[in-house]
């Protein structure tokens, strides 16, 4: 299982946007609202190149889902096969991602949080545990919480205390503890804030 487990804030400091939703980077970026490293206030932001912009939005929606670059570029060329716009074609496949259902169901306060809670056997899908955070749900699919785990305190306190709403294209159920694919995400659905086109373009060189 890779991932990444280096220090968060220094690379939301460095792409200049909160990638995991944590305080911890919302104080490091409101602390020290420049790029990481001994040049990090010298270095000057107004005039980069249009390569640094692809790449920063690749690595904005490459760390926003926790997956590595071969796993991102491997989704890129299934979205580039597939009929459709291929950027939103892309954002759709990491939004049908097992890790980033739960996070948007809201029983987890960070996708790397359900992540954790997918690949420790907390989640079942149609039925049946599923624990690779990869996994891609299709509509009409079924996610639900074990029984076991609906009563961990974490994702108690998840529900109540953070009160985040499934997207429109979940229908929840069994008080929030259950979620069905009803669609597949459409691009007004997807709020991460990535300018997909420039991935696109960053991969078709």
């Amino acid at each position: 299982m890779s991932r990444y487990t280096g220090p968060k804030a220094r690379v939301s400091r460095r792409l200049g946007s909160n990638i995991w939703g944590t305080m911890g980077e919302n104080k490091a970026m409101e602390n020290r609202p420049y790029p990481p490293g001994m040049h990090g206030r010298t270095r000057r932001r107004g005039n980069v190149s249009e390569y640094l912009l692809q790449l920063q939005e690749k690595q904005k929606a490459r760390f926003a889902y926790g997956m590595t670059e071969r796993q991102f570029r491997n989704l890129y060329a299934e979205a580039s096969r597939r009929q459709g716009v291929t950027g939103e074609n892309l954002l759709r496949f990491c939004e049908q991602r097992l890790d980033n259902v739960v996070y948007r169901a809201g029983w987890a306060s960070t996708r790397p949080q359900a992540r954790q809670f997918t690949s420790h056997g907390h989640i079942e899908v149609n039925g049946k545990r599923v624990n690779i955070p990869s996994f891609r749900v299709r509509k009409g699919d079924v996610i639900r919480l074990r029984d076991k785990s609906r009563q961990m305190e974490i994702v108690r306190w998840n529900m109540d205390t953070l009160g985040r709403s499934a997207p429109p294209w979940l229908d929840t159920a069994d008080g929030g503890l259950e979620v069905t694919v009803r669609e597949l995400p459409l691009r007004e659905h997807i709020d991460v804030p990535v300018r997909e086109q420039l991935i696109v373009e960053l991969y078709s060189k």
